[in-house]
């Protein structure tokens, strides 16, 4: 018997990263050596006294039940602190913050709330490939917005407002911006407030990576009015080691707090206790604990600089975040290309731009998440394979 998929999977493929693990791994099973370069999942521990936490919560016989819905007061209360030490937003704790399993979710969660077939929503190309996917799970239409570089990959408001943008409800934003690094300003903040207020779209911005390589966080909340027309998503995936304890958070005004809160309080039934406190402790870290982290990929980064030059790419060397983007050589056709050479000669994963729209085609992108040792290697092997 066969059952036909749902027609808002019929246009959804699986992830590129899941597909390409399984050949990673084939590959692995077949004896070779892979070194993977691919996906940014911190290889770092978080800090021992969230650890500590966990552990001490965990180990008690009352917090193993289901959790209020909305995360726990302490969680909430830490998130509304960190955002105020750190990028000098406001929030009311018992309103405007909303704990996440993981800000992924977060982007579902949003895009099943408010669109469905007929809606129209802004997507940046290049950019995370979950927003297109959640977009199309929610059976709205896609409209892609280009990113350049000669733009400094931001938003070209003039080709926006040439758009038929009547039917558009939401604009997925990043910054700073995954794939490419690059940091936002105030003034582009600024514009993308006025820019939704005018034609009456949700801005949507995801800031996961606001404290990697970054000395100046950024939120889109920090500027005034923004409440009224934009929401931001954040994470400890990357900031506090902290990937796969999918913590994340939804910071918003009262109402849509309330409005994505009828839809999450349907999909899941809280997040563990012991996690959240231990969360809230790694949100009270002072800053040594960003400086610290941050000398690490610093280090890490110009090991990642010295294999775009022995592939001779190029790249901006100011850009932020967990990862390298660089523009590959005119030898190669493409990102993919480019990938699948490396990875069939050197047993080396990088990624190719392309994952993250066509305006990603001729671009790599490479992780942090890898030891200098394991970048020497790879280096090494660049140099006897490929050179």
């Amino acid at each position: 018997m066969q059952i036909e998929v749902a027609k808002r999977l019929q246009h959804t493929e699986e992830y590129y990263f899941s597909k390409k693990l399984r050949e990673i791994d084939e590959m692995k099973k077949a004896g070779a050596d892979v070194i993977n370069l691919g996906i940014g999942s911190p290889d770092l521990p978080p800090h021992p006294d969230v650890i500590a936490v966990l552990t001490a919560e965990a180990a008690k016989s009352t917090v193993h039940g289901y959790q209020n819905y909305k995360g726990a007061p302490q969680l909430r209360t830490a998130i509304a602190d960190w955002y105020a030490r750190y990028y000098d937003v406001t929030l009311d704790p018992q309103t405007e913050v909303l704990p996440l399993i993981g800000s992924k979710e977060g982007i579902v969660h949003i895009c099943m709330t408010y669109l469905q077939e007929g809606d129209k929503v802004l997507v940046p190309n290049p950019g995370y490939p979950a927003y297109t996917s959640a977009v199309r799970v929610s059976g709205a239409t896609i409209v892609p917005y280009e990113l350049k570089a000669d733009r400094n990959w931001q938003p070209d408001f003039d080709a926006l407002e040439q758009l038929d943008l009547s039917d558009v409800k939401m604009m997925w934003i990043n910054y700073p911006h995954m794939p490419t690094g690059t940091l936002a300003t105030n003034e582009l903040f600024e514009k993308l407030i006025a820019f939704g207020k005018k034609h009456n779209i949700l801005i949507c911005h995801d800031n996961p990576y606001s404290f990697i390589l970054n000395e100046h966080p950024q939120s889109i909340l920090s500027i005034p009015g923004a409440k009224d027309v934009a929401l931001e998503l954040n994470s400890l995936s990357k900031s506090s080691n902290m990937a796969g304890w999918r913590i994340g958070m939804l910071l918003a005004d009262k109402e849509r707090i309330n409005e994505i809160l009828r839809f999450k309080s349907n999909m899941d039934s809280g997040m563990f206790l012991p996690l959240q406190l231990a969360a809230a402790k790694a949100l009270q870290l002072d800053k040594s604990w960003y400086t610290q982290l941050n000398s690490v990929y610093a280090a890490r980064r110009e090991k990642v600089f010295q294999i775009m030059d022995l592939l001779q790419c190029t790249y901006d060397s100011n850009q932020v975040g967990l990862f390298v983007w660089a523009k590959i050589p005119d030898s190669y056709s493409n990102g993919y290309t480019l990938s699948d050479h490396v990875l069939s000669q050197a047993h080396v994963f990088i990624t190719p731009g392309g994952i993250f729209g066509d305006a990603g085609d001729n671009y790599i992108r490479i992780s942090l998440c890898a030891t200098e040792e394991t970048l020497d290697s790879v280096i090494k092997r660049i140099q006897e394979t490929i050179l």
